[in-house]
């Protein structure tokens, strides 16, 4: 019989392993289960502004913000807006991916242009098509703004995404 319990015991524990756990406070007060709190994602690359983080990942959620037209080194990529606009969108492009995102997963873009004109519209639609599906692209506005925090820059892309799954098919 003593080996009938041990054996009844271990299948005891092994159930009790696998109950759900506990929602509220424990015996002391101290909280339930939280979930994953934010987990904060810089490429290690100087393509962004000093002082702020390229996204903020909580759960399936990702806020990207200050994606501008800084290349790999920190320099600006062109003089104009067609190339920074090209750029910040690879910029943004490159950090959902390291947040486990595409392009496809964002829902909210927001693009600030130094002194918008009618015809910067056109630009940052044709820069970003390369990345957003043409059916069903994220919901956005173009902001003009009177300047960015760097001195020749003339873009910034704010973006909301709402990641798919935790993994994704090889291609």
């Amino acid at each position: 019989m003593t080996g009938r319990r041990w054996v009844i015991g271990l299948g005891l524990v092994a159930l009790a392993g696998c109950a759900a756990p506990r929602m509220g406070p424990g015996p002391q007060g101290e909280p339930g289960p939280q979930t994953e709190g934010p987990r904060f994602i810089n490429p290690g690359t100087p393509s962004g502004v000093d002082g702020f983080t390229h996204a903020v990942k909580t759960g399936f959620t990702i806020y990207v913000g200050g994606e501008v037209g800084l290349d790999s080194t920190g320099r600006i990529a062109g003089p104009d807006l067609t190339a920074q606009a090209r750029q910040a969108f690879a910029n943004l492009t490159w950090t959902l991916r390291i947040a486990g995102a595409e392009p496809e997963d964002v829902v909210e873009l927001t693009v600030y242009v130094v002194n918008l004109k009618p015809a910067d519209v056109a630009v940052i639609r044709q820069a970003g098509a390369a990345y957003f599906p043409q059916r069903n692209p994220p919901t956005g506005m173009i902001v003009g703004v009177q300047s960015l925090p760097l001195d020749g820059l003339l873009i910034a892309i704010d973006a909301h995404a709402q990641q798919r799954s935790l993994f994704r098919p090889r291609n």
